[in-house]
């Protein structure tokens, strides 16, 4: 259908950031998804921030039931969800009352004025209606009765009440489509598969979803609508996609680019259960998936796995980490090939479950028995998860080593354009089993030899004929593998396991500075914080201030290079969504007075925090 309606003017503008915030039942996560999709079409560069609510279950009405969804999208670079709101959709109260303070002063909020009666005024905990107080001024406050308007639409629809109010939804984005010039078609395709075997459900939602899109052009309370130009994104072929998406799919292309079987062994855990969901569906492409009785049993599933010869995946968050610390010991120990993603939350115990936090790198490093280094590779944006899914499978192949993957929540779930790659420019990496021995002649079998360049051992499958060899937890002697009490032998394999881990360095490249390349200040980021920091360094050099950063995906080893980095700067500052961890680290290591700024709050970093704090401490010492 055309989706023209050119009576109300149009204002262009170069960026916006909205808001869909109600109950869990509200349906906010799918009319977020469904306005990025609209938003990919429409060529803009975009960033996401699904926000869900703790409980599973949370009352209606309550503040802890809010589920919201932020997006920033605009026509130049978009790194972040953006900082302040210009339109937040608030479908209750307690969606009001939560998010408010994201709004920007003259902002737009959208009402559903069906819902501020007393009893969800009373379940938010407010004394007053915030839409008869001066609560809301300043803001451009637009009632909408969503509720009565979509009864109204779907009146004839044969639907039950229940279902016709769970439809509102629809209605509040077929609103915020047309005030933001996105197009419906994306929207309509997809409730048009999605309800395919229920006609009358799918031809609801279509008929409320063109009400809410009609309704902004025949109202008054609209005066303009707005549009965001394309953005200039590199040519190529792009998908909106989801960081638990690009991470599934960067291990599909490590299984195909290595030629090895893939197998991922894992224990259902926010917000790492998703990729059990993404991986079970490509099982044509040799995936074996499966869903563990617990975490020691999902790891110890993989490491048998690679034993077995296929390449062993096994992922969780924060508690299931370290409930797998001493297998992954094992797995050092046995030297075999083993990716852990940890889909870092907020802590401990159960914490937070469904927030973000960067609170795992020292579990990462440090969290397990004994001397037990391996690599830990940190990914950066939810495109980057394919990339570094990639990577990490990669190293763990070459230099026959446990890696620990790091992402967290806000990647897991947030989203953006991602130009396809070309698989064919994947760097592969094939794999050479050990072959049964060509002759009697041939020397024994040393499963612990080492390649000269990796100090990676050979990988031979159980059974391979002449290439028999133990495996276990205790402690092995220097290329033959026997069980070894020696007290020279386990220093000098303690200390080989370690250089094996400090050799990956000749796989990372050069470091790349952001802003300026040398100057005041250097900020060094980790995981997640990409975005923002990259974002605030951006503003602040517009302000004329010196300032760079560079961000790791390599955090075990370090860069080589990231001395000598930090050496052109005056000072150096390490954000951080812990308490402080990877600056503890590089202080250790550098001997430097490096500075933290750090959050736990379960949220991103903002740019305009970060840039806060780059001038104080420019400007105050």
């Amino acid at each position: 259908m055309s989706t023209e309606a050119p009576s109300k003017p149009v204002e262009t503008l170069p960026d916006a950031t909205i808001l869909f915030a109600g109950d869990s039942g509200d349906g906010m996560q799918l009319t977020g998804t469904q306005f990025t999709l609209a938003t990919a079409y429409a060529r803009n560069d975009l960033a996401t921030l699904p926000d869900f609510p703790a409980e599973i279950r949370a009352p209606a009405g309550t503040t802890y039931g809010v589920s919201g969804f932020q997006l920033q999208f605009g026509s130049g670079v978009v790194r972040t969800p953006g900082d302040e709101v210009d339109l937040l959709v608030a479908m209750n109260p307690a969606a009001l009352k939560v998010n408010l303070g994201r709004v920007k002063k003259g902002g737009t909020i959208v009402v559903n004025t069906d819902a501020f009666e007393k009893r969800n005024l009373e379940l938010a905990r407010m004394t007053a209606n915030p839409l008869e107080d001066q609560t809301l001024d300043g803001y451009n406050v637009i009632e909408v009765k969503l509720t009565s308007l979509t009864r109204e639409a779907l009146k004839d629809s044969g639907l039950n009440q229940k279902e016709i109010d769970r439809s509102k939804n629809m209605l509040a984005l077929g609103l915020s489509l047309w005030l933001y010039s996105r197009p419906i078609e994306p929207a309509e395709e997809w409730i048009a598969r999605k309800f395919a075997k229920k006609p009358e459900v799918r031809d609801a939602n279509l008929h409320v979803l063109r009400h809410g899109y009609y309704y902004g052009e025949t109202t008054e309370e609209f005066v303009v609508r707005y549009d965001i130009q394309p953005a200039a994104l590199r040519p190529g072929k792009y998908r909106a996609i989801r960081g638990v998406e690009a991470l599934a799919l960067g291990l599909v292309a490590a299984g195909q680019r290595s030629g090895l079987p893939l197998f991922y062994g894992s224990y259902p855990i926010t917000p790492a259960s998703d990729v059990l969901h993404e991986l079970s569906r490509y099982r044509n492409f040799g995936i074996a998936t499966f869903q563990a009785e617990d975490e020691i049993a999902a790891v110890g599933s993989a490491i048998g796995a690679s034993f077995g010869g296929s390449l062993g995946i096994t992922g969780t968050s924060g508690p299931g980490l370290a409930l797998k610390g001493e297998a992954v010991g094992l797995a050092i120990m046995t030297e075999l090939p083993l990716v852990v993603l940890n889909m870092q939350r907020g802590g401990p115990s159960t914490g937070l479950p469904t927030k973000t936090e960067q609170s795992d790198l020292l579990q990462a490093y440090y969290g397990r028995n004994g001397e037990a280094p391996c690599p830990i590779i940190a990914a950066s944006t939810p495109g980057d998860c394919f990339e570094s899914a990639y990577e990490a499978c990669r190293i763990a192949v070459k230099y026959m080593t446990p890696v620990i993957y790091l992402a967290d929540g806000y990647l897991a779930n947030g989203s953006e354009p991602w130009p396809i790659p070309d698989p064919d420019k994947l760097n592969p990496f094939p794999v050479a089993f050990e072959k049964a021995p060509a002759s009697e002649d041939e020397e024994a079998f040393l499963p612990y030899r080492r390649d000269e360049e990796t100090l990676s051992r050979p990988w031979a499958k159980p059974g391979t004929v002449g290439r028999e060899h133990r495996l276990g937890g205790l402690e092995k002697e220097h290329e033959t593998g026997n069980v070894s009490y020696d007290p020279e032998n386990h220093q000098f394999m303690t200390n080989l396991r370690a250089e094996k881990v400090q050799r990956v360095t000749q796989e990372i490249p050069p470091l790349e500075v952001h802003g300026d390349d040398n100057g005041d200040l250097l900020v060094v980021g980790w995981g997640s914080t990409r975005g923002a920091i990259e974002a605030a360094v951006d503003r602040a050099n517009k302000k004329g201030l010196s300032v760079g950063s560079v961000h790791l995906r390599y955090v075990r080893p370090l860069p080589s290079d990231l001395a000598e980095v930090m050496g052109r700067f005056k000072r150096v500052l390490v954000p951080e969504l812990n308490d402080g961890q990877l600056v503890r680290i590089l202080r250790a290591e550098y001997v430097l007075p490096l500075l933290a700024y750090n959050k736990v709050k379960g949220l991103p970093f903002g740019p305009a925090e970060l840039l806060a704090e780059f001038e104080r401490l420019l400007t105050n010492g």
